[in-house]
């Protein structure tokens, strides 16, 4: 059984715990950027979806939840992933296809995968998640092990039927999930206007008698605060919840989207509300980092991401026997 741990509100969050809430953004974003570095270098393969403008949503909810409740996601993973701890040579790494990243080269950007942190994995297939999220969320039911599932996904899934069906069935079972949806707006390249006949996504909820709110997506105190009490009503007990983050990626949906569909006014506009510089402009006003501080905590990122990428780039391919391991579940 889970140790029941009693997170304090945002308002009375030691600094240290807000300087935290900043260095994990921070390090979402040096992260993200480098790996777009990495892409045009030919270093990464596949898809390479980033997380860039959302930090705020990742760090903000995954805080307010023990580290050992479970969390699943979509194919734009890496933020979740770092933002709950996961180390950035191993998600770089797997980035990288290499043996030694989170999933053994396996998954590359959209399936990082980390058991240990309760990271139970980025999915590609759209909404795909949402069942097994709701499986993991029975069997913490079942144990009562008092453990609950952060669920993330995008406003792409919400047409999608795995999201009426594990909403449905979270409400019958009361299940102890938070549904959480990143609203960026755009589903790919499509406006959520064009696809949606209701595009405030946290009213879909209600028709499943879920408690559901929108929740400012750039503001990682609002998404700590709301998330935690989502947590505490849900592992008390009373059901799901919903909570829609209200944010922006500025970045195209993926590194081969040339971004045709949105008009640089819309991004610079957004851009004027990044979580990263509304946040430290906070902490600098409320006395609790200096321009000094931020430097070395930006230096001291750097050299995270930098020794990511040259774990990454010296560790070893994956054998070719490995091709045959962990097809199949192997018997006891």
């Amino acid at each position: 059984m889970t140790q029941l741990i009693d997170k304090p509100p945002a308002k009375e969050l030691p600094s240290d715990q807000l300087i935290e809430l900043l260095r994990k953004m921070m390090l979402i974003r040096r992260f993200e950027t480098k790996a777009a570095e990495m892409y045009t270098k030919q270093k990464i393969a596949g898809f390479l979806h980033l997380y860039n403008g959302e930090e705020a949503v990742a760090v903000g909810a995954i805080s307010a939840v023990n580290d050992d409740d479970h969390l699943l996601t979509h194919y734009r993973d890496h933020g979740h992933a770092l933002a709950r701890g996961v180390e950035p040579e191993r998600i770089m790494a797997e980035l990288f296809g290499k043996d030694t990243g989170v999933s053994r080269g396996r998954g590359g950007s959209m399936h990082l995968f980390d058991v240990e942190k309760s990271f139970m994995g980025g999915y590609a297939i759209v909404a795909g998640h949402l069942p097994l999220a709701c499986g993991i969320a029975l069997a913490n039911q079942r144990l009562k092990n008092n453990r609950i599932v952060l669920c993330i996904f995008g406003d792409g899934a919400v047409n999608e039927g795995e999201f009426h069906e594990a909403l449905n069935l979270a409400v019958v079972w009361k299940l102890p999930i938070i549904f959480m949806c990143e609203n960026n707006f755009y589903g790919m390249g499509t406006d959520i206007r064009r696809v949606s006949a209701v595009i405030e996504v946290y009213k879909r909820a209600a028709a499943y008698a879920m408690p559901s709110k929108q929740v400012d997506g750039m503001n990682v105190l609002e998404m700590y605060d709301e998330t935690l009490k989502a947590a505490e009503r849900v592992r008390a007990g009373e059901g799901p919840s919903f909570l829609e983050a209200i944010c922006f990626r500025f970045r195209g949906h993926s590194m081969s989207d040339p971004e045709f569909y949105r008009r640089k006014e819309e991004t610079q506009r957004w851009r004027e509300l990044d979580p990263i510089i509304t946040f430290r402009e906070k902490l600098t006003k409320d006395g609790i980092i200096d321009d000094d501080a931020f430097r070395s905590m930006e230096a001291e990122i750097e050299d995270v991401v930098n020794e990511a990428v040259r774990f990454a780039d010296e560790s070893p391919d994956p054998p070719p026997e490995a091709l045959f391991t962990h097809v199949y579940k192997e018997d006891a």
